[in-house]
């Protein structure tokens, strides 16, 4: 029996991401469908709709949104827009939780962060994983950091978490790894067999 459940999560392991991924994806398109296609179908006669056109509109409205945002007179609007977002009680919660989120999945925040270290804690003997995110403190306050101190971001497993620490540069070792591995890593509890692949960039400890 033990061997038969390995075998069976195993193949669940396989699958499941594949299967989470297009649900995702069926869900954002059916939503998709069912919001912009009812729209379409009152505007346009029932002849004339095409099952699909919904999701068709909804690719198109993202696309014509992100070209709007080059623009700087949309840009500052747009701004605006989310700046009252932003003041609204709970609104604010909920709008600023998941503007962190896409932009964490959009790779914003993975551009920014470069050198994959591990931390070394004085007086314990084990070490964190962790990505350098700030390396300049000049324009925050003093109590955050000075000119020998960084900003580390140490992922927690299986979830979208972590802490924030500020340390002083000897106390990380850079590491030959991307930010992509170390998060897979992480996330994963140390259970990700990949092969890291290198770091882009400079070779670690140019930067530090």
């Amino acid at each position: 029996m033990r061997r038969l459940g390995g075998t069976f999560f195993k193949g669940l392991a396989a699958i499941l991401p594949a299967v989470v991924t297009v649900y995702v994806l069926w869900w954002l398109g059916s939503t998709a469908e069912a919001i912009l296609g009812g729209l379409i179908q009152w505007v346009l006669p029932t002849s004339f709709y095409i099952p699909g056109l919904g999701l068709i509109a909804g690719v198109g409205l993202v696309f014509a949104l992100g070209v709007l945002l080059q623009a700087y007179v949309f840009r500052r609007i747009w701004e605006w827009g989310e700046g009252l977002m932003t003041r609204l009680p709970v609104i604010k919660t909920i709008y600023g939780a998941v503007q962190d989120l896409m932009g964490f999945f959009s790779g914003d925040a993975t551009r920014k962060m470069q050198q994959v270290v591990v931390v070394d804690l004085p007086g314990v003997p084990f070490r964190l994983l962790g990505i350098v995110t700030r390396e300049d403190f000049s324009q925050l306050p003093d109590a955050l950091g000075g000119g020998d101190t960084i900003a580390v971001y140490t992922p927690m497993s299986y979830q979208i978490g972590g802490y924030t620490l500020m340390l002083p540069r000897d106390c990380v070792h850079p590491i030959d790894m991307s930010v992509e591995d170390a998060m897979r890593y992480a996330v994963t509890a140390g259970m990700s067999i990949k092969k890291p692949t290198p770091a882009p960039g400079p070779s670690p400890g140019e930067n530090h």
